[in-house]
Order: C-alpha cells, then structure tokens, then sequence
C-alpha cells in the first residue's frame, strides 16, 4: 500500500512516499479503502522537522479521510457504508488519511449522509466541519437571522467554507482576506463585502472599536483575535478555531465587560460523536443547495504533498486541496 509517511529521529527528518503496511493498533479498529483526503494545516504541521505537533517518530500523515468501510466489528459500521473518517490522534500519532487504507477506531468515523459523496466529505473535511460546528455555535448563542458575520482567513479551507455557508444560511457575510486578488471568487461563494486584514476594526487608540461584527468565524487568531473581539457589537461572539497567525492573544477584559461578547473555541478534534453526527446531519441537508466544486483548489497525488504543505502554510490555497492516494 502507498502512504506518505514521516519520520524524524534525533539526527534525520524524512518525509515521502513508501510502500507501507495497514496495521490495527486495538481489536475493535475498523480498516477503510480510501477514496480522497484533503491537506489541512494541521498537517503541514506533522510535516515538518521538529513538529509540536506529530506525536510518533513516524506516521503516515493525514488527519482526515473518507472511503468506504472494509471490515469491521461493529455493526453500524458495516463492510461498504461510506465513512469520513478524522478525529483523535490520527496523522499525529498513528497512522492517518494520506495512504490507499487506514485502520482507525470506529469514535473517529462519521457515516455519511446519503446526500454527501466521499469526494465531496474531503472537499468539506476537517476544515468544514470546523465551519459548520462554528456556525452552529454562533447560532446555539443566539445569533439572529440576517446578522452581520466576519468571517478572517476567508480563501483558506475552513474560512471559504465558512463563507459559503453562512450565505447560503441568510447572514450578511464580511470576508476578510490578505488575498485582494481573489475578492471576486469569495462574492462569488456568498460574501456581500471583503475587506482585508487591517480593515476589521477602528481606533487603534481606543480600547474599544466601532460595533462592527454581530459575530465572527476567526480562522486566523494571532493577532487578529483581539482587533475582532474589541468591533463586536453588544452580545456578539467570535467562534475562534485558528492559529495560523500564531497561537497567542494579546487583548484586555474590555469587551468582555463592557460589551458582552464571548469567545467560543471550537474544536473538530475531539469532538463526541452525537456532536459530530450533528454537524454532518446538517451539512447533508445544506450540501444540496451549495455548490463545493469551486471550493476545490486542486486535486493533487501523494507525491504532491510537500508543495501542498507549503501553500497552505503560505496562505495561497483557495479552498481545498485534495488528495488521491491511489494513482489516477
């Protein structure tokens, strides 16, 4: 079986693709045939030398997949139900999508809503349902029907889907990008305005901006973050999921006493599966009245990976970046 695995020991750093060998690491794994996964910044992450993230001195990568199961013990699993598979450990610790089979525990699959093909779970992957589980969570906090929504980091994966679903739910989507280039391809996928990167908020010398946003999906963090948190208007919420601007928040307790507004943390990793199910009971009744195809940047082989890693820690992906391990 082909994979692109990693591995790092104290004096080399690899990473490429091999002839690997499918191994269950407990009795009750389930093993899928995978038909596409999708690159994520998180595995850029995996994919570097000295990784915080990678937790095995090697791994086959890929933190998310969908295919079809083909075997397993437990029955809401059978041989040939179609599965999106992410969650846990998997492409950080053990072995993960970006191979022709994965063995996983059957808390990390997902059975697919007849609605949703496994090529269209990988165009929505992790970074969809980190959208769509944002949304909600906006929503859950009581965000009203055409309601003004930020979404930062709007070409990359979670953000462009972020975009796309907000729209098509009725809010009034502000994309806010550092790619001016692409402002037509985000009014075309729903946005009403876009806007770049320094033009979310005002006053830089107030403690609090102008009521801009009545929520946000952040996918940046950094930075960006804070200049969000302190243009809410009164009640307004960010749903935070990002690090690509860095992981630290520098920001005061002002717009959290004076204003009312709650930062929500969204997380698709561990998320329990009654969540999950929910999340993808919602994204099959919404795929059918979206069009995902644009959200696809590219459809890349495994030997493509390392310039795909690049690009999408570069922040020059527009949308999904998808990946075939088997050979087309």
């Amino acid at each position: 079986m082909r994979g692109f695995v990693v591995t790092e020991t104290e004096s080399a750093f690899s990473s490429g693709v091999l002839d690997v060998t499918p191994v269950p690491l407990d009795s009750g794994d389930a093993l899928v045939r995978v038909e596409y996964s999708g690159v994520n910044f998180k595995d850029a992450l995996v994919a570097r030398p000295h990784s915080r993230v990678r937790r095995s001195a090697q791994v086959v990568a890929g933190v998310d997949a969908a295919g079809v199961v083909v075997d397993s013990k437990d029955p809401r699993f059978a041989p040939g139900t179609r599965v999106a598979v992410h969650g846990g450990d998997l492409g950080v610790a053990r072995d993960g999508g970006f191979a022709e089979y994965v063995y996983a525990p059957v808390r990390y699959l997902s059975a697919l809503p007849e609605t949703i093909s496994t090529r269209q779970a990988m165009v929505i992957g992790t970074a969809g349902i980190t959208a769509m589980a944002s949304v909600l969570a906006l929503e859950a906090h009581g965000l009203a029907a055409r309601s003004r929504v930020l979404v930062t980091g709007a070409t990359g994966g979670v953000g462009s889907l972020a975009v796309t679903l907000l729209a098509q739910r009725g809010y009034d989507v502000v994309a806010s990008t550092g790619s001016p280039d692409e402002s037509q391809w985000l009014l075309e996928r729903g946005a009403s305005e876009v806007i770049g990167r320094d033009d979310i908020a005002d006053h830089p010398e107030r403690v609090l901006a102008g009521e801009r946003w009545d929520a946000a999906v952040d996918c940046i963090g950094g930075a960006t973050l804070p200049q969000i948190l302190r243009s809410l208007r009164y009640g307004g919420a960010v749903a935070a999921s990002g690090l690509v601007a860095g992981a630290e928040i520098d920001t005061t307790v002002y717009p959290f006493i004076l204003r009312g507004v709650a930062l929500l943390g969204i997380d698709a990793v561990e998320m329990d599966a009654a969540h999950r199910s929910d999340v993808w009971s919602t994204l099959g009744a919404t795929v059918p009245h979206v069009d995902l195809e644009p959200l696809t940047d590219r459809e890349i082989d495994l030997e493509e990976l390392p310039s795909a890693f690049d690009a999408i820690s570069n922040g020059a992906t527009r949308g999904r970046i998808l990946v075939t391990p088997t050979p087309r």
